[in-house]
C-alpha cells in the first residue's frame, strides 16, 4: 500500500508544481513558441481542470483501497497527454522537450497501472 500512497502523493505534487506556474506563462509560451495563445479561456482551463485532477490523486492517496477504481480514469488523465504528444512528435509538430514532459506523464501511468494491481486483493 506504500508503494500506492506514495506513487499518487508524488504525481499529485509534481502535477501542482508543473501546472501553477503555467498560469503566469500565456505570453511567454507566445514568445518562445508562436503564435501567440488566441484562446486564453481553453488555456487556462485545461490547467484548472488538470490541476483540479491533481487532487483526485491525493483522494486516491488517502485511501488507495477505497478509491481503487478512480486509478483507471488515472491512468487515462495520464495517457490522453502522452499518446497525442509522442505522435504529434513523430510528425514533427512538438519539440524534444514537450515529448520528455509526456514522458513523464507514461511513467506514472504505468507507476498507476501497477497500484491498480498491486490494491486488487487489497480491496475492501
Amino acid at each position: 500500500m506504500k508503494f500506492t500512497r506514495y506513487t499518487f502523493v508524488i504525481a499529485g505534487i509534481y502535477g501542482v508544481l508543473v501546472l501553477v506556474p503555467q498560469y503566469f506563462l500565456e505570453t511567454r509560451i507566445g514568445i518562445d513558441q508562436p503564435p501567440a495563445i488566441t484562446h486564453p479561456e481553453f488555456f487556462y482551463g485545461f490547467i484548472g481542470l488538470a490541476l483540479v485532477f491533481q487532487l483526485v490523486f491525493f483522494v486516491i492517496a488517502g485511501d488507495p483501497r477505497k478509491y481503487r477504481m478512480l486509478m483507471i480514469p488515472a491512468i487515462f488523465e495520464k495517457l490522453v497527454f502522452l499518446v497525442p504528444t509522442a505522435i504529434l512528435y513523430l510528425q514533427s509538430r512538438v519539440a524534444g522537450p514537450m515529448l520528455g514532459a509526456a514522458l513523464m506523464d507514461g511513467v506514472l501511468s504505468v507507476f498507476f497501472t501497477v497500484s491498480f494491481w498491486k490494491t486488487r486483493n487489497a480491496q475492501a
